[in-house]
Formats: C-alpha cells, sequence, structure tokens
C-alpha cells in the first residue's frame, strides 16, 4: 500500500523536540520539524488525517467493510493487546488512544521503556547545560513505529506549554521541547510520561483490527499510566477489565 500523502499540516511551532539515536549525544539537533499531520487550532486535537498504515492488519481484515460501519470510538480509551498479537511493534503493549475519528486513529504505546533517558534527551537538545543528575532515571518510552525520533509527552492538566492540547479526564499532551526543560529544571509536570514515535491507523483499519480481535479495549485510568510501573501496565489494565491475559487464546476484542 502506497502511504498518504503528507497532509502539509504542522504544529505552528518550530521547537518541537526529536531525538536522533545516529549521533553522538553531544551533538545538537535541528529542532525544526517536518509535517505530522497534528494541527493546534484553539485548542483543539485535529484529526490525524494523513497517518500512513503501521499498525498490524489481520490478513483477512477487510477494510472496505469495516469503513461502512458506524465505529465506537476510542479516543482516551486504553488498547490492550491480545496474547495472539504477532506483530512486534505492539506484542504485549498498552497503547493509549489520543485521538480517533473516522479518518484514523493516533495512539501512543505507555509500556515500553527504551534505552534512552531524558539525559540523553536534554544532551542534543540544549549540550551546553550539564542535565541534573535526576534526568538519568527519567526514562523515555517507545511511543510507536511511526516517526521515532518525534517526542510527545502525557502529563496532567495543569501546566501548558508552546505546544499543549488538552485531551480528556485531566489529561494533556505536549510536544515541544519547553516541556523537558521544565521537566529538568524542577518546575514541569510532577507525573509525565514521554514518548518517541506513535502508533497511527488509517481510515477503518483500527476497527478491522477489533474484529479481528487483536484488541481489547479499556477505560482509561490516569493510576496505571502514572503510578503503576511500566512493565506491570498492561497486566494492570486487563485487571482493571477482570480479564487474566494469560487465559485468553482469541476470545472477543471488546470490552
Amino acid at each position: 500500500m502506497t502511504p498518504p500523502k503528507p497532509c502539509g499540516s504542522e504544529l505552528a511551532r518550530d521547537d518541537n523536540f526529536t531525538f536522533n539515536k545516529d549521533v553522538d549525544c553531544q551533538t545538537a539537533i535541528a529542532s525544526k520539524l517536518a509535517p505530522t499531520g497534528i494541527q493546534v487550532v484553539s485548542g483543539d486535537l485535529r484529526h490525524f488525517l494523513c497517518i500512513p498504515s503501521l499498525s498490524v492488519r489481520p490478513s483477512n481484515a477487510t477494510l472496505t467493510l469495516m469503513k461502512n460501519v458506524n465505529p465506537s470510538y476510542l479516543k482516551h480509551q486504553f488498547l490492550i493487546a491480545m496474547p495472539h498479537m504477532a506483530d512486534p511493534n505492539f506484542a504485549h503493549t498498552l497503547t493509549y488512544i489520543v485521538e480517533h475519528t473516522a479518518n484514523g486513529a493516533m495512539g501512543l504505546v505507555v509500556n515500553r521503556p527504551q534505552e534512552l533517558n531524558l539525559a540523553d534527551i536534554l544532551e542534543q537538545l540544549r549540550p551546553d547545560i550539564e542535565p541534573p543528575a535526576l534526568c538519568q532515571h527519567v526514562p523515555i518510552f517507545i511511543g510507536g513505529p511511526v516517526q521515532t525520533d518525534r517526542g510527545f509527552v502525557l502529563h496532567p492538566k495543569g501546566l501548558s506549554f508552546q505546544a499543549t492540547v488538552d485531551l480528556e479526564d485531566e489529561l494533556s499532551l505536549s510536544t515541544t521541547q519547553d516541556i523537558l526543560f521544565a521537566i529538568a529544571d524542577g518546575v514541569g509536570p510532577a507525573k509525565s510520561l514521554i514518548a518517541l514515535g506513535y502508533a497511527g491507523w488509517e481510515a477503518g483499519q483500527l476497527e478491522a483490527e477489533l474484529a479481528q480481535n487483536a484488541w481489547l479495549t479499556c477505560p482509561f485510568d490516569a493510576d496505571i499510566l502514572f503510578n503503576t510501573s511500566s512493565e506491570l501496565r498492561l497486566e494492570a489494565a486487563a485487571r482493571h477489565l477482570g480479564v487474566n491475559l494469560s487465559l485468553l487464546t482469541s476470545q472477543a476484542g471488546h470490552a
């Protein structure tokens, strides 16, 4: 499948943060980002209109049929990967759905920390300032397989940064460098999850995957996101549904 053409829309900021894993951590990177399909307009997170199809797609999923079904949109919910999920990008993952409309969906995997930490990021973003020691203990998560150098920060509402979107249930999403600097300097949100990359689904794809039992859906729980160790989040979300993942095979993916 040929990926859709870029939307041409972008955040109205040129200081969003990226991380280049292929250069020395002492080398500063350019902060100008390519278009992502995100628009911040009047404080709203608009549709991800042009997200490439990069999630798992069951071989027998019928997208044409699913596009004609009136879907139950999953914005602000968790996706629990079913035990038989074969795609290595999503096996054993818990994903927070940032946006889901008729045009597609966007989410962030929230239980896969990588070897990077905030200090590594800051060494590139502001190389002339030594990162505080606490930054070595702030993990960076693999948010998904799309644009893996692009940064996103989930955090409770209350503080706003140059590009902050309020979601639901007192949750916000920020994408600019200033939130990282604030966290490092001790004036940022008390709780946060920093991710590089995101997961994207084209129109009808997530609905098709749900029909093929690739996912369980779970209501968002801030305690799981911010107060539960990353290695325990998937099981915590399953317990929230009263589900034991080890006993699941090909049961229905809707909770």
